[in-house]
């Protein structure tokens, strides 16, 4: 009696390789935009505070036109620090933090026109993120005194040509 063979043969094994091969191939990138998003989300975050700020003086009346006079608002707003507050403990522009981070508060400018917010944050460039990658929220403030915010289509982190990450 003759014992049957075991085993794949060389094409099977092939097969299978290339199949591997094909989702890896995109698996890999889609995996390394997903790891920026997580990354940009400290830059996301960073800014809650200011949209906070935003929302509670546009609902007690303290907000006025012009970044100077927002500044004056985000130190009563609900404990959100002002803008001295907010920059201490950082570094000066131009010198590396101790901790280097995605977030910048440097970076961040309020701007307000009307019943509409501008908020704009260019990162640090790390770990993957550029200071390209900006964020900019606008804000519209509704009849029932709420603020709506989206994230501005023209915000750097939605031109990535892998894909956007905001």
């Amino acid at each position: 009696m003759q014992k049957a063979q075991k085993g794949f043969t060389l094409i099977e094994l092939m097969i299978v390789v290339a199949i591997i091969g094909i989702l890896a191939a995109i698996a890999v990138p889609a995996y390394q935009n997903y790891t920026l998003k997580a990354r940009f989300t400290e830059v996301v975050n960073g800014l809650a505070p200011y949209k906070l700020a935003v929302e509670v003086c546009a609902q007690d009346g303290t907000c006025s036109t012009g970044p100077a006079a927002f500044n004056g608002a985000v130190g009563v707003a609900a404990g959100v620090p002002n803008a001295g507050a907010i920059t201490a403990g950082f570094p000066a522009a131009g010198v590396a933090p101790a901790v280097p981070t995605a977030f910048n508060p440097l970076g961040v400018t309020v701007a307000l026109a009307g019943a509409v917010a501008t908020l704009t944050a260019v990162p640090n460039a790390f770990n993957g993120i550029v200071v390209g990658d900006t964020l900019i929220y606008t804000g519209t403030l509704g009849a029932d005194g709420r603020v709506t915010w989206v994230v501005d289509a023209a915000a750097g982190c939605r031109t990535r040509a892998a894909g956007t990450i905001c």
